[in-house]
């Protein structure tokens, strides 16, 4: 199929060992011939696909760069298409100007997301496969690179393509039926499609009770470092970030305003944010950042309090424990390089993640990310079995299920099998929508939007 040829840099826009500057589209092939010159003498249209060329680019008789040119023949690409990449120095003038000759030989910028568009309107991917990639791109941890390439692979494809071959056969039972409506012989089996729409269900049903763990795990988690003054939360925010990002000292309320920044622990990424000392003060700007504090509190999904061990518990961090219990919560008891004066059974009835800690000689981390974990019950979730990677899944998925859950209740009911079909078809059609078999232009231009330039 003729396309526009569209052309972008692939590489990070700066300095770097090799630059790339992709080209798709019919013709591509003789649009890179006018610019390149191979060493051995022999044209890119000469060559069969998957077959790379070292050589010079010119613009008419100013040479740019040596270059490697990588061909690829339509439809075994990326995108489908007939694709060039042209491999030259990484430095960001020279992958500019050649970007620019490529355009002024005929090509046009590519828009966000239009190589992987190309590839899933060109029946390489799926929608699931191509969200997954940008989420590919932006993983900030393991966690989260191994449900990106558990996607891209298919894992969560081949989950719902499970779930549409029970739907096609349910609706072949019911469409004979349709067929022969009066004939015994074709009567439906109750009790056999029932089983194969509870069975459907419980699919979407693991895929859907994994998604806020696992869009956590990808995503990264809120994470709250909250407590009173002087407990050691800016030495604990040091010690995840491995640098001095907060001041410490032993001035209660050094920490006036919030401190933010994303760490790895383990496989999982914090964005984690460091707050001031939560107490009751007159100091008008400390005020202001205890009121951060408890704003950032009601928006975290995971809270670490801090206490000090070497003291015992006040009246007030009692009452801030109790009133956060219903968060995804962990006391973290610092210092223990101290002698210790406070009593952590006064925690198990509030919480049950208690983790002992010297953030000053950066001991008890590895207890600490085994908590993480276990509060956010992400040890039972295994990435790279497939999982939900956006609400757009997430709520297609819903759908899908709500239309079952009519279609059995319509059975118990005692309706015809007419209404049956209606609500088991609908669930289908959904499936559909979220692999993009039946995707509008619109959500379709929405998800790739978001993509970068070049991929």
């Amino acid at each position: 199929m003729a396309s526009e040829i569209i052309a972008a840099i692939s590489t990070a826009q700066g300095q770097g060992g090799i630059g790339a500057i992709r080209v798709s589209g019919s013709g591509s092939i003789d649009l890179v011939d006018k610019i390149f010159h191979s060493h051995s003498g022999a044209l890119l249209k000469d060559l069969q696909g998957y077959t790379a060329r070292l050589g010079k680019i010119f613009d008419k008789k100013e040479e740019l760069d040596e270059v490697v040119v990588l061909v690829y023949r339509n439809p075994h690409s990326y995108t489908g298409e007939d694709v060039v990449e042209i491999f030259c120095h990484g430095g960001l003038y020279i992958t500019k100007r050649i970007l620019r000759l490529v355009i002024k030989s005929g090509a046009r910028p590519a828009e966000p997301g239009e190589f992987t568009k190309r590839a899933f309107l060109n029946g390489k991917i799926d929608l699931i496969k191509a969200e997954s990639v940008m989420k590919l791109i932006g993983a900030t941890g393991k966690t989260a690179m191994r449900a990106a390439v558990a996607a891209n692979d298919g894992a969560v494809s081949r989950k719902i393509e499970q779930i549409k071959a029970i739907l096609v056969e349910t609706l072949a039972q019911l469409s004979v039926w349709a067929d022969y409506p009066d004939d015994d012989n074709f009567d439906v089996d109750y009790n056999s499609l029932k089983e194969k729409i509870i069975d459907a269900k419980e699919k979407m049903n693991l895929l859907i009770e994994n998604y806020d763990t696992g869009r956590i795990l990808i995503n990264g988690v809120k994470t709250v470092i909250a407590g009173a003054p002087n407990v050691g939360k800016s030495t604990i925010m040091n010690m995840l970030t491995g640098v001095e990002k907060s001041i410490v000292t032993e001035i209660p309320g050094t920490t006036r305003d919030i401190v933010e920044e994303t760490v790895t622990l383990g496989d999982v990424t914090l964005h984690i944010s460091d707050t001031a000392g939560i107490h009751a003060t007159k100091d008008p700007v400390e005020s202001i950042g205890v009121k951060r504090a408890k704003k950032c509190l009601k928006e975290a999904e995971l809270i670490f309090f801090v206490v000090d061990g070497s003291r015992p518990l006040t009246s007030e961090e009692v009452e801030m424990i109790i009133s956060l219990k219903e968060n995804n919560l962990i006391i973290i008891v610092n210092k223990t390089d101290l002698p210790q004066q406070i009593d952590c059974a006064c925690f198990t009835d509030v919480v049950q993640t208690v983790v002992k800690i010297s953030a000053k000689n950066a001991e008890g981390l590895d207890v600490l990310e085994q908590s993480v974990l276990k509060v956010l019950e992400a040890v039972q979730v295994d990435p790279s079995d497939g999982i939900l990677i956006s609400e757009r899944q997430l709520i297609t998925l819903e759908n899908a299920k709500k239309a079952l859950s009519e279609a059995l209740t319509a059975m118990d009911s005692g309706m015809t099998w007419d209404a049956v079909t209606v609500s088991i078809d609908s669930a289908l059609d959904e499936l559909c929508v979220l692999t993009g078999e039946k995707a509008s232009e619109k959500v379709v231009d929405e998800i790739f939007s978001r993509f970068c330039v070049g991929k």
